[in-house]
């Protein structure tokens, strides 16, 4: 379905991001990785997707560093010739009440999760016009639609990434050019993993009570969506069926953001 088309996923080593990573191979994309996770992994996940047949390169650009972020992307025109579809996916977590949430902390999860959108969006974007086609898709969250406590930073982020996106999409819509949020609920990825055993330190609970009491206490089919489930759709939204969805904030959560 996207033979010949080239894809740019950010952190696209583990979790969502190698899911998407592998459905987009399959589907006929040639494939542009990046991560930070360390030279075996990244190795693992680049070898995963060349098992599809199709071109794929690796970028270890930081996502806090615009300069990279510029160097990343025009890398990627370079060895592919365009770059049709950017998936916006890097993403960082940290969990705390507000008066003892870490700057630093701050700085890295708004930095990451949507600043460097704003930086690659920025990058990509000319190419896209030019050739009257292109596919932009943002991984933002449940959160992005509703918080949670002791989430600042990430509820925030995440809401500035729906916004940022509506706005490109409403720029964009007369050159061929689609720009969406997919916001999934709870996927059981390396992140959130890691937030079970933040939250329960935070909330003072078992990590137990926080998967039943926390987590899918919040999706009411009481189900972790897929990564399958959330690449799958990133796929069909680049397909010529989806030309007219634009702007729009796809959730894929169980039912949690309909109550």
């Amino acid at each position: 379905m996207l033979s010949g088309k080239n894809a740019v996923i950010t952190g696209s080593t583990s979790g969502i991001g190698l899911g998407m990573a592998e459905a987009f191979a399959r589907a006929g994309a040639n494939v542009m990785m990046n991560g930070l996770g360390t030279a075996k992994d990244n190795a693992d996940a680049i070898e995963q997707i060349k098992s599809h047949g199709t071109k794929v390169h690796f970028s270890g650009a930081n996502m806090l560093k615009p300069a990279q972020i510029a160097k990343f992307v025009a890398t990627a025109e370079k060895k592919f010739g365009s770059i049709d579809i950017l998936i916006n996916n890097a993403g960082i977590q940290f969990v705390s009440p507000v008066e003892d949430f870490p700057p630093e902390k701050w700085d890295a999860i708004i930095g990451i999760n949507l600043t460097a959108a704003f930086h690659t969006i920025r990058s990509a974007l000319p190419g896209m016009k030019k050739r009257k086609w292109g596919r932009i898709i943002n991984t933002a969250s449940a959160h992005s639609l509703v918080a949670s406590p002791f989430k600042s930073a990430y509820v925030t982020a995440k809401h500035g990434l729906a916004g940022l996106s509506k706005t490109v999409a409403l720029e964009t819509a007369e050159f061929g050019i689609t720009v969406n949020c997919i916001s999934p609920g709870y996927v059981w990825t390396p992140l959130v993993e890691n937030q079970v055993a933040d939250t329960a330190k935070a909330r003072r609970m078992s990590k137990a009570d926080v998967m039943k009491d926390v987590l899918l206490a919040a999706q009411p089919t009481k189900e972790f969506v897929t990564i399958e489930q959330v690449a799958e759709t990133a796929v069909f939204l680049c397909s010529d069926s989806a030309r007219q969805i634009t702007g729009a904030n796809i959730s894929i959560d169980g039912g949690w953001t309909a109550q």
